[in-house]
């Protein structure tokens, strides 16, 4: 018998597999996604000291529909505001074994645009 492994343990396995790759220090830190059906959320972190430094999402911002790319943008931009207020300019993306297409992207493409580096 075949064992059947989900969509999200694939992912899992992808995100294992950046991680062992990426990693966010003090001066440095790792932008974090996590894109649900409902919301999207990011976080940025120091896995130094294994503190989360600043984070926003779809929910905390009360957006109507908090899982198309429009919020995606909007999260995005608002993360590197905060960042940016927090002294952080520069960052790693950790896209979270997802593909870099869509939501991932906006958000990406957003947070750059807001003046965060990566």
């Amino acid at each position: 018998m075949i064992n059947k492994v989900s969509k999200n343990e694939e992912r899992q396995r992808r995100h294992a597999r950046l991680r062992a790759k990426v990693s966010g220090t003090a001066s440095c830190p790792r932008l974090n996604v996590f894109r649900s059906n409902k919301h999207i959320s990011c976080q940025i972190i120091d896995d130094e000291k294994g503190n989360t430094l600043v984070a926003c999402s779809s929910k905390n911002l009360n957006l109507k529909n908090g899982g198309n790319v429009e919020a995606a943008k909007t999260v995005g931009a608002k993360i590197a505001e905060l960042a940016l207020a927090n002294n952080i300019t520069e960052v790693v993306f950790d896209r979270g074994g997802y593909n870099y297409h869509g939501r991932i992207a906006a958000l990406a493409d957003a947070a750059r645009e807001a003046g965060l580096k990566f």
